[in-house]
């Protein structure tokens, strides 16, 4: 399973991730786990306007969690809560093989063998969770 999973491209985001830091002075911040597996992700955001100007991480997890995690890092600023929504949708739609247009952001095509892994879609959506959860909470004014 790990070599059909674990390819290339997934692997070089996930070192990409490991390498990342949490935002000492971010506007939100959210932690989500996954029970299940021991997942564990922190994302932080900057926020300007209520778009996304910079994002920071801390996972605690498998390399589809750090790569999920990188690419959000990579994609996120400029967009905002609505935009981040759109593009969690369509990558669930696409891991359950419910679409196959396009993907929003690039990179987002590097976890097409996770589709096979129906386990394994909760690791990639996990970092798109704390994202929203921080952007959410601060839209609300409950800052997590």
């Amino acid at each position: 399973m790990s070599d059909a999973l674990y390819q290339a491209e997934i692997l070089r985001l996930a070192k990409e991730g490991r390498g990342n830091r949490r935002l000492e002075d971010a506007d939100a911040s959210a932690r989500v786990d996954n029970p299940l597996c021991g997942d564990r992700v922190t994302i932080d955001l900057k926020l300007e306007d209520g778009k996304v100007t910079e994002v920071g991480h801390r996972v605690q997890g498998c390399a589809l969690c750090e790569a999920s995690a990188a690419l959000i890092r990579e994609n996120a600023p400029g967009h905002d809560l609505h935009d981040l929504e759109a593009v969690r949708n369509r990558l669930i739609a696409y891991l359950d093989g419910s679409t196959e247009d396009s993907l929003d952001w690039q990179g987002l095509e590097s976890f097409a063998p996770v589709r096979d892994f129906k386990t394994r879609h909760d690791c990639v959506r996990l970092p798109f969770d704390a994202a929203l959860k921080a952007l959410k909470e601060k839209e609300s004014g409950n800052p997590g």
